[in-house]
C-alpha cells in the first residue's frame, strides 16, 4: 500500500498496511501525511487510568474547538516526531538488535536509561493476549516519553507529550528497515486515553488490578488509578516491584485469588524483593529490574503531565471563550477569565507542591540504580541543589516541588496559566498563602524551593523580580 507526501510516494510496510486503526506518517520535513489503514494489529496504551482532580469545569467546546478535532488536526512537536526528522535527514540511524529489535537504539537516542525499567503483567492492553505473567510488559520512560516493549511483539509502543497537544502515540515495526519510521496511531489508542472521563483531553493512564496467576484483572474486584497521592497498599497489583520498602506493603509481585466470593493478595510474599528470579525470567528484558523508585516517579509524573494537559486544555478554551464574547458573566465557576484559570490551575499548583502526597512510612530504596542516575541530571541551584534529589524516607523528593516544572508541556502553557501558577508559587513559598492544603511545607522547605527555583527557573525568576519590583513601588506610596 503507497500514500503521498510532500509530493513523494511513500510504500507502507505490509504489516502496517493491516493496521486497523488511524496512523499518521511522520514525515523529514515535519509535515505529515495521513492515511486510513485497517488491520489485525492493535496497538494500545500501555499506561493506565488517572483521573483529574478538581475537574468542576472544562467549558462547552464549539465544534471546531472541541478537543480531539484540534488533537486530530494538529501537526506534533514533540520528541518523537524531531527524532523522525533526525532519522529521515540522516543524522542518526537506528540500529536493530537481533534479540530486542530497535529497543536499545531508541532508549540511547531519546537518553532513556535502562535503569528506568518497570514491569507490567497485568493483561490490561489491546496487547494483552500476549502480556503475562511469564511475558511481561517493560516501560522505559523520561521526563517525556515513555517506550513499552513485549518480547516478540511487532511493534515497539511509544508516548511521548507535546507542549500543546499532550500525550502523543506512536509505534515503531520491530523489523530492520534501511530509515525506520514511527507511525502516528490516533483512533485505537485515543478509545481508552481520551474518553468522557477526561472531557475528551488525552491522558496517560496507569492502573493498579487485582490480577491472577494469569494476568487476567478481576473484573468484580477494585481497581486503584496510580498517582503520588495513592497509598502504597493500593499500587502495583498486576505489577512486578523490586525494591525495599519496609513494613509497607504493595499488591505487585503477587496473583489475586478467590475463595468464598471473596478476593485476596498475599502481599507478606511480594513485599521487599530484591529480584524477580522466583517469579519470571527477565533475561528477554534489558535488566532483571521492576525498580520501585522508578514507579513510584512514573506515578507522580504521569499525574503532573495529566495536571498540566488539562490546565492547556481548559485555560485556551476559557480564553477563546472570553474571546467569542463580550458579555461573559463575572459569577460563578464557569464565570470570569480569572476564575475560570484558578479552576483549570489550581490542582496543578497543588501537585507541584505535593500537596496530596501520600506519605512514606518506611525508608524506600531501589535496585536498578535509576535513583542515582535520575539524582544526577539537575539543574542544580548555586548550593548544588536539585528538585530532583530524593528523601525517600518521609516522602518522595527532598525538596517538595516537582522537577516537571521544568518540562517543555509546562513551558507550552498559555501565558495567563503560567502567570496563575507562578503567582501562587509565589504566594506558597514566601509564606504568604498558610493555607491548611500547603501544611507540610515546613518554612525550610519553602525557603529552600523558592532560592532552587530562582537559580534554576528564569521564567519564575523573572516572575519574581516583577513581583518585588511592584511591592517596591506599592511601599513607597
Amino acid at each position: 500500500m503507497a500514500v503521498t507526501r510532500q509530493n513523494q510516494t511513500v510504500l507502507l510496510p505490509p504489516a502496517i498496511a493491516q493496521m486497523n486503526s488511524k496512523l499518521t506518517i511522520v514525515s523529514a520535513s515535519g509535515s505529515f501525511a495521513r492515511a486510513i489503514l485497517r488491520s489485525r494489529f492493535a496497538i494500545g496504551s500501555f499506561l493506565l487510568l488517572i483521573p483529574m482532580a478538581s475537574m468542576a469545569w472544562l467549558g462547552r467546546f464549539r465544534h471546531e474547538e472541541d478537543p480531539l478535532t484540534a488533537y486530530r488536526a494538529a501537526l506534533p512537536r514533540d520528541a518523537i516526531s524531531r527524532l523522525q526528522n533526525r532519522i529521515d535527514s540522516g543524522k542518526i540511524t537506528l540500529a536493530y538488535d537481533s534479540k530486542l529489535g530497535y529497543l536499545p537504539a531508541v532508549l540511547r537516542a531519546l537518553q532513556m536509561p535502562a535503569s528506568s525499567q518497570v514491569l507490567v503483567f497485568s493483561r490490561t492492553s489491546i496487547q494483552k493476549d500476549e502480556i503475562s505473567p511469564q511475558t511481561p510488559r517493560a516501560l522505559y520512560f523520561n521526563d517525556e516519553t515513555y517506550v513499552g516493549y513485549l518480547p516478540g511483539a511487532k511493534a515497539l509502543e511509544v508516548a511521548t507529550t507535546d507542549p500543546q497537544l499532550g500525550p502523543v502515540y506512536y509505534t515503531l515495526l520491530q523489523k530492520p528497515r534501511e530509515m525506520p519510521a514511527f507511525f502516528r496511531t490516533l483512533d485505537t489508542c485515543l478509545k481508552c486515553h481520551a474518553t468522557r472521563a477526561s472531557h475528551y483531553v488525552p491522558e496517560h493512564l496507569l492502573r493498579s488490578v487485582y490480577a491472577d496467576k494469569d494476568g487476567v484483572p478481576d473484573p468484580d474486584a477494585k481497581s486503584y488509578v496510580t498517582t503520588d497521592e495513592s497509598p502504597l497498599s493500593e499500587r502495583w497489583g498486576g505489577w512486578y516491584v523490586t525494591g525495599n520498602h519496609g513494613s509497607q506493603r504493595h499488591m505487585g509481585n503477587t496473583f489475586a485469588t478467590r475463595s468464598g466470593g471473596r478476593i485476596a493478595l498475599d502481599v507478606e510474599s511480594g513485599a521487599n524483593l530484591l529480584d524477580l528470579r522466583r517469579l519470571v525470567d527477565t533475561s528477554p528484558y534489558l535488566t532483571g529490574h521492576s525498580d520501585i523508585v522508578a514507579l513510584m516517579v512514573m506515578a507522580h509524573q504521569t499525574h503532573l503531565d495529566n495536571l498540566i494537559v488539562h490546565a492547556n486544555y481548559q485555560t485556551r478554551a476559557a480564553i477563546n471563550a472570553e474571546t467569542a464574547s463580550s458579555s461573559v458573566p463575572s459569577h460563578g465557576p464557569g464565570g470570569s477569565l480569572a476564575a475560570r484559570i484558578e479552576i483549570a490551575c489550581e490542582p496543578l499548583v497543588d501537585a507541584l507542591l505535593f500537596a496530596g502526597e501520600a506519605p512514606i512510612t518506611a525508608p524506600v530504596s531501589g535496585t536498578s540504580g535509576f535513583a542515582i542516575q535520575f539524582g544526577t541530571r539537575g539543574p542544580f541551584d548555586r548550593k548544588h541543589r536539585s528538585l530532583r534529589e530524593f528523601d525517600l524516607k518521609r516522602r518522595l523528593f527532598h525538596y517538595p516541588c516537582s522537577y516537571m516544572i521544568y518540562s517543555e508541556a509546562f513551558d507550552g502553557l498559555p501565558s495567563q496559566a503560567k502567570n496563575y501558577v507562578f503567582r501562587r508559587l509565589w504566594a506558597v513559598l514566601s509564606s504568604r498563602d498558610q493555607n491548611k492544603a500547603f501544611g507540610r511545607l515546613s518554612p525550610a522547605d519553602r525557603k529552600a524551593v523558592r532560592e532552587i527555583l530562582l537559580d534554576t527557573k528564569p521564567a519564575f525568576a523573572t516572575f519574581a523580580a516583577r513581583q518585588l519590583r511592584a511591592a517596591a513601588i506599592r511601599s513607597d506610596r
